[in-house]
């Protein structure tokens, strides 16, 4: 009775990841059309019309939310999809404001945008407590900042002591929030242990930017004293095996950037001695540390007895990942050290030889000797491996590459362990590489014919592991054969036509063989495999934004029409197998029974901004004063508006700035005073100085100045629909702006005169 009870719960989570997954893709599949769509610029729509499409995708995004949530058949299902499309909802209003800045030449990938996109994400975080909203703003917020401080469109020169500002900044935000997730004031894992990333990355990238003596020494101070605080807490105060483990990898990767910076400065054959010696250190005290943890206690308290399990699982993952870092990062400081020692040595006297010999007097004896201790085994195997592909690359000899190939499979048969097993694969694919590059180099697109080739290997190895009985040969054979099979196809999708149109079959074979595979292992419940496959499909869609193969208005039609069959064949799925789960068991709140009014202001507040946006830019398009720049463009891509020509005005770099600048010295936000010359262009006259009278052939625009002699002014960017953009640059030698009586300014079109 148990046992089927048991199969009958594993048929219905079965179930629920399969149209999980059709459910999401299908979804992810319309947001991709929406931000292809609109990144087009297709001129088939005016700017009212535009307008009108964004705001109306926004209204049916929350529409279909409202109507999932007042659904009573499939209640788990329709709550899911309920939220999956408010979170949508929210994503696509994104997009809107991007089509706005679009519409209106506003800055590519602003600040603005991220800060105006954040909003209502950190609202819909308050009101549904929902973990993808919080990760949605917590991503936003990043970028609204990055871009403030460093914009994609602007070279701004920060001196140190802002880049301290900067850098205390990120940390301190990174910091409250993990306390504050830490004492579950908002009860979101991923932001807990997204915050306390970033903010060790933060310390420590800012312990390798300082020239200044203090900072530098401020920032290490710092860096080491949150490492051992950290320490201190998770272990005595509240134990957490995952956080610990992931302090661990900081207090390693402090220890390689030190190890780093004094390789900088001090090449020597004793030198790289030493760091051999300090790679078994590293890895030494890698190896202790993990044995440390396994004899501390189980997860945080207060935990049950399945919580306290699924803890011990998600940190015995996380440990073997992070392990597995510092021993690859071991690995290549180790094999850089021998690489130099030899170089050292050997002089001019053939040192690829010399490195040759010394990767098959590493690899052998450790193959062949298992009762090495472990540590010391797989740092000398791979030490011996990464210079074995460096010496068969340098020396170009076929034979000696396919001896160390041979080697590197007898290896692969001999030791154990997926992650041993899937480092050695990696390097025998590179091997291969090498291999064929040597053999076909002077053959017509060779790197296509190389990558399908790998490809073909791949896809034969993972075939052939059904040939093999059930046990862990099998499962490694397949793990690695599937991985570098997906891997070379996706590969394949962006190398040269190896026969007409080659590309565009990869590509189709590429989505066809990725999407029946996920599907396929989600049913069979093949986490690992599941996760790799759906990886590699979010992975595909996302880079194909850059493929010129097809425009971006074809491929956003497609992604709808498949979007669409996804969620429908979905659909039917579940309610064929009657996968009617309850909304107590799936845990999703029907946010909108429940917040309804708040939700709805949210979303008013968005189309009201839509709305306000589009009023005030017409409105200076209309009435702003006519001014004429001469201009030189280039011609760059943002992910979510599409192709632009980003301008370099005459004003930006005036040969009088230096001047004004000493006389005025200011940063950020200035006013500049524009003349109009008898000729009809607006040339830089000098800064304005509140208070003083202009003539009639003068105006004021608000620019900014970057610390590197140039001023921005927030006209940069201008959009235009996709492949015309070179066109653009070849022929646009001047700008029409709109400036208002305040200063602000719209670029309105660029002409040859």
């Amino acid at each position: 009775m148990k046992t089927y009870q048991h199969e009958r719960q594993v048929n219905a989570m079965v179930r629920l990841n399969v149209t999980r997954v059709g459910f999401l893709m299908g979804v992810s599949l319309l947001l991709a059309a929406i931000i292809y769509f609109f990144a087009a610029n297709w001129g088939g729509l005016a700017r009212a019309d535009k307008i009108l499409v964004s705001a109306g995708i926004i209204v049916l995004f929350y529409g279909v939310s409202f109507l999932f949530s007042k659904m009573k058949l499939m209640l788990g299902h329709h709550s899911f999809l309920s939220a999956v499309f408010l979170v949508a909802g929210c994503i696509s209003f994104g997009a809107a404001v991007a089509l706005l800045n679009q519409i209106y030449n506003s800055h590519a990938d602003t600040y603005e945008l991220f800060l105006v996109w954040s909003v209502p994400a950190l609202l819909f975080s308050f009101i549904t407590r929902y973990n993808p909203f919080y990760i949605l703003t917590y991503v936003l917020v990043h970028l609204t900042l990055w871009q403030y401080f460093f914009p994609t469109s602007l070279a701004v020169n920060h001196s140190e002591e802002r880049l301290l500002v900067i850098g205390g900044l990120f940390a301190s935000i990174n910091l409250i929030l993990f306390l504050v997730t830490n004492a579950n004031w908002i009860k979101s894992m991923p932001l807990k242990i997204a915050s306390f990333v970033i903010l060790n990355v933060t310390l420590l990238s800012m312990t390798a930017i300082f020239q200044n003596e203090w900072y530098d020494l401020a920032a290490n101070a710092v860096s080491v004293a949150f490492i051992a605080a950290f320490f201190y807490y998770l272990i005595r105060i509240r134990l957490d095996k995952i956080l610990l483990t992931l302090n661990a990898l900081a207090a390693s990767a402090y220890a390689v950037i030190r190890y780093l910076e004094l390789m900088s400065d001090n090449a020597s054959t004793s030198f790289f001695v030493m760091g051999l010696v300090f790679v078994a250190v590293l890895l030494t005290a890698n190896v202790l540390f993990f044995r440390y943890l396994n004899k501390l206690g189980g997860g945080d308290e207060g935990q049950d007895g399945t919580d306290g399990q699924q803890e011990e699982k998600r940190s015995a993952v996380v440990g073997k990942i992070i392990s597995t870092i510092v021993t690859v990062i071991g690995v290549l400081i180790g094999s850089s050290s021998l690489i130099g020692l030899v170089f050292m040595a050997s002089g001019s006297e053939n040192p690829e030889n010399t490195l040759y010999a010394l990767a098959l007097l590493f690899v052998i004896p450790a193959i062949l000797v298992p009762r090495l201790n472990p540590a010391i085994r797989y740092t000398v195997l791979t030490i011996g491996y990464a210079a074995g592909m460096v010496s068969i690359a340098w020396m170009d000899n076929a034979l000696l590459s396919i001896i160390f190939m041979a080697v590197s499979a007898f290896g692969w048969f001999r030791l154990n362990g997926r992650a041993q097993h899937f480092f050695i694969y990696t390097l025998m694919n590179v091997n291969a590489a090498i291999i064929l590059f040597q053999l076909f180099e002077s053959v017509r697109h060779a790197p296509s014919f190389i990558v399908f080739i790998l490809t073909a290997i791949n896809t034969l190895v993972y075939a052939g592991q059904h040939l093999l009985s059930e046990g862990p040969m099998r499962r490694h054979i397949s793990e690695n054969g599937l991985f570098f099979m997906l891997l070379f196809l996706l590969w394949l999708t962006f190398m040269e036509d190896i026969f007409p149109h080659s590309g565009v079959w990869f590509s189709v074979i590429n989505f066809a063989a990725v999407t029946a595979l996920a599907f396929l292992f989600v049913r069979r419940g093949a986490a690992l495999e599941s996760a790799v496959s759906l990886t590699f499909w979010f992975v595909y869609i996302a880079f194909k934004y850059y493929d010129l193969l097809w425009t971006l208005m074809h491929k956003s039609i497609t992604l709808a029409l498949l979007g669409i069959f996804f969620i429908t064949v979905t659909y039917i799925y579940a309610f064929r197998t009657r996968a009617r789960i309850s909304e107590s068991e799936e845990g999703f709140k029907p946010f909108l029974r429940k917040s309804a009014v708040w939700i709805a202001i949210v979303i008013v507040l968005q189309l009201g901004y839509i709305a306000y946006h589009a009023a005030t830019s017409e409105a200076l398009l209309s009435g702003g004063t006519q001014v004429k720049l001469k201009i030189e463009p280039l011609d760059p891509r943002s992910l979510l508006q599409g192709d632009y020509v980003r301008l370099n005005y005459s004003i930006s770099t005036p040969p009088s700035l230096d001047a004004e600048m000493k006389e005025h010295p200011v940063t950020g936000r200035i006013k500049v005073v524009l003349r109009q010359g008898d000729d009809g262009l607006y040339v830089f006259d000098r800064l304005y100085t509140k208070g003083e009278t202009l003539t009639d052939k003068e105006v004021v625009i608000n620019g900014t100045f970057n610390g590197w002699q140039s001023i921005y002014y927030g006209i940069e960017t201008y959009f235009v629909p996709e492949g015309t953009g070179l066109e653009t640059e070849r022929n646009a030698r001047y700008a029409y702006v709109r400036v208002g009586k305040n200063g602000d300014a719209i670029l309105e079109k660029l002409a040859a005169e």
